[in-house]
């Protein structure tokens, strides 16, 4: 079987919205409650949102020189693998095959089902078998195609943003009801500035996730040398546009108390707006956005499993590497991760799983971020056909963000992060079966 037999059908327009796609999902809706909720200001909210999308682009322009030097299906593990060797990268795989894609997916597919129900008034009993139903057809488009499924990512983007840009021009020519300090940094409530603001900057952290998976389908990217870079920062650049402007109608129409822990409070904004159609009009636009979302990690994730079992460094790599015959699709290994976010689903720890794998997989974040350094110095003479600009101090910008975000988990809640440590620890001793069974 040749390294790379998948057919290379996407563009640069794919390879966009996956970005946009992958990363704009529940979190612009979800996440403002939290972030006001630790912050109990609006200045500081958006100076949130704006100082998160500039740690992640940093992070994007410096991952971006790793995914052209190094444009191979499986993106960050291949990375890992290059500039650390064979375990640590098959650790990363280990971790987003198991828990961190499935549970994503399982999440996001109640999220949806969750809207669903809400939408037509169904009966909550069939939250699980509507999820279900959910993931079992993002599935089935993915396994319809790369280019068909890399469309539905395209048609979902441009769908998802039209409530978001009603609901912005909205709420930028209508008169407020409240006054936003946007230079006014101070923290409302009981918290002190530093733990309020780090809470605040991880919540929102976490809606900017999924930025990195884009680069599991460079492999399969017409132009990654061009593309791909450009894919990550004007994608990431518009997602904080976007974050940050949405914010700032929600906060320019409700108060913040109004906002903090409200989960309602995007349905809400839409009612002062344009009246009760207004919530109706962003639940489907939640729906979409969720969708587009969940489409982005099933086309990433089907990639991971794929690509280590085509070195056979996965167990049942002989199933994992077939492809179908017509579309060039992984389908095991699509169907492996299906029935993996389904379990998660009937379990209910789906919410736990994710937040456990963010602290691991922002330690491999952070091996990104200083493979940079270490391959230029160890291989200069690799091609590199682009280079993260304003180097090192982009990079330093990259990682000091992970390790703030690394510190803070282990402070905040250091179960969560041991437990994340240990899930993914668990990959070794299977490491070193495969090993010997090679």
């Amino acid at each position: 079987m040749a390294a790379n037999p998948l057919k290379k059908e996407i563009s640069f327009s794919g390879a966009l919205s996956t970005v946009m796609g992958t990363v704009i999902g529940a979190g612009v809706f979800f996440k403002a409650a939290a972030v006001v909720s630790h912050t109990q200001s609006a200045g500081l909210t958006l100076f949130a949102w704006l100082f998160a999308g500039f740690l992640t682009i940093c992070g994007g322009l410096t991952v971006a020189e790793l995914a052209t030097a190094i444009p191979k299906t499986g993106g960050p593990i291949r990375y890992i693998e290059v500039t650390y060797g064979k375990m640590p990268s098959f650790l990363l795989g280990w971790a987003q095959t198991i828990i961190y894609f499935p549970a994503n997916i399982a999440a996001l597919s109640i999220i949806f089902a969750t809207q669903f129900i809400h939408l037509f008034q169904l009966n909550n009993q069939m939250l699980v078998p509507l999820a279900m139903i959910t993931a079992v057809s993002v599935t089935g488009i993915n396994l319809l195609g790369t280019k068909i499924a890399a469309n539905v990512q395209s048609f979902t983007l441009f769908i998802k943003l039209l409530p978001i840009l009603v609901i912005v021009v909205a709420g930028l020519i209508q008169p407020g009801q409240v006054e936003v300090g946007v230079a006014d940094l101070s923290i409302g409530g009981n918290n002190s500035w530093a733990s309020g603001f780090s809470a605040a900057l991880l919540a929102t952290l976490f809606a900017y996730d999924g930025w990195l998976n884009v680069g599991n389908i460079a492999g399969e990217m017409k132009r990654p040398e061009n593309d791909l870079p450009k894919a990550i920062i004007l994608g990431l650049g518009s997602v904080a546009i976007v974050y940050w402007i949405i914010n700032f109608v929600y906060l320019k129409t409700l108060p913040a108390g109004q906002i903090a822990g409200n989960l309602n409070s995007s349905s809400e904004v839409a009612n002062q707006l344009f009246g009760d159609i207004g919530g109706k009009i962003v639940t489907i636009g939640i729906l979409v956005s969720v969708y587009g979302a969940l489409n982005g990690y099933t086309m990433t994730g089907i990639r991971v499993p794929f690509a280590l079992a085509l070195k056979d460094e996965f167990p049942f790599s002989k199933y994992l590497k077939k492809l179908s015959h017509k579309t060039k699709i992984p389908y095991i290994a699509a169907i492996v991760q299906l029935v993996i976010a389904c379990i998660m689903m009937t379990l209910g720890t789906f919410d736990l799983l994710t937040d456990m794998l963010i602290f691991v997989m922002w330690s491999f974040s952070m091996l990104l971020f200083a493979a940079v350094f270490i391959l230029r110095k160890r291989a200069p003479e690799m091609p590199r056909p682009y280079k993260v600009p304003l180097y090192p101090w982009v990079p330093l910008i990259a990682m000091l963000g992970g390790g703030f975000i690394l510190v803070m988990t282990l402070v905040t809640t250091p179960g969560l992060a041991l437990t994340g440590i240990g899930v993914t620890v668990i990959g070794v001793p299977v490491y070193y079966y495969m090993q010997k069974k090679k």
